[in-house]
């Protein structure tokens, strides 16, 4: 896990393996310097990171779907069948536009499924209105402090 901006708000659990979409997204999200992120590589990082008691639960999970060791598709599964998970808003992210992705991620309940654009600007546009939408829109659950 590695945290690309200070806590200055809101928890952001990014859970992609491509360093590139990464950094577009920290860029995406950087211009308000609002959004704390913590980044992992995988679905079992994810977990990891999720389950540790000194974490804070993150008001938001970004999720990408095709990644090594778990998949997103298996984590979102495992993420919403958690009692102390499974109420933590999840976006996936994803190259795949396939009808089979898109359903089965809201099947899983997925919050929201946002194809990432291949153009930069409407890359760095989708990440924005995601960041808008959810934590500044939308009412979320109280944060739970770490867990010790």
């Amino acid at each position: 896990m590695v945290p690309l901006i200070a806590r200055h708000g809101y928890d952001i659990l990014l859970v992609e393996d491509d360093a590139a979409d990464a950094v577009l997204i920290q860029e995406a999200l950087s211009e308000r310097d609002t959004r704390a992120i913590t980044r992992v590589p995988d679905g079992v990082a994810a977990l990891e990171y999720l389950r540790d008691p000194s974490t804070t639960t993150p008001d938001l999970i970004v999720l990408d779907l095709n990644m090594p060791r778990m998949s997103g598709r298996e984590l979102l599964h495992v993420l919403k069948n958690d009692e102390e998970l499974k109420a933590i808003p999840v976006v996936v992210l994803t190259t795949s536009g396939a009808p089979e992705d898109v359903a089965a991620s809201y099947r899983n309940h997925s919050n929201a499924y946002v194809t990432k654009p291949m153009n930069l600007d409407d890359f760095a546009r989708a990440v924005r209105s995601i960041d808008a939408f959810f934590l500044d829109t939308a009412t979320l659950p109280e944060q739970s402090p770490p867990r010790d």
